[in-house]
């Protein structure tokens, strides 16, 4: 079995990407930080997650992130699963950020979609089946 440990992200500012997946992720926590060269450059870093995930944010980032509407090669969005997405919704809401777009219908789960303060697309979703042909119908 293969899980995903972690993502890393280079952002522009590491408290305001804690800030939106503080929201999303309230029992989650800064597990670790520091500094380092990342490509010669002088880096803050902060593992931010529970004891078995976390996302990885480095600052100094530059730039813009990738334009989710053009068609360049990166990131399109990374998606994560809840058990009470009104719960992550209203979180978000009340952190100050708004739903970029909703998923499509579907009778078997309910997504969204969030902009994070780097651009980067977070999906998050609930499924209301533990059917796999369910929970992955398109329908």
């Amino acid at each position: 079995m293969i899980t995903l440990e972690h993502i890393n992200l280079v952002v522009t500012d590491i408290e305001k990407s804690i800030t939106f997946y503080q929201a999303a992720f309230p029992h989650w926590k800064i597990r670790s930080g520091g500094e380092s060269l990342w490509s010669g450059k002088p880096r803050h870093w902060v593992h931010f997650g529970d004891d078995y995930q976390y996302i990885a944010f480095n600052d100094n980032g530059v730039n813009q992130n990738r334009d989710l509407k053009g068609h360049q090669v990166g990131l399109a969005h990374f998606a994560f699963v809840t058990s009470d997405i009104k719960g992550v919704i209203k979180r978000l809401a009340k952190a100050g950020f708004a739903i970029d777009k909703p998923g499509a219908e579907n009778e078997y789960r309910e997504n969204v979609y969030f902009i994070d303060p780097d651009g980067f697309e977070v999906e998050f979703v609930q499924y209301f089946s533990d059917l796999p042909n369910e929970r992955n119908n398109d329908g």
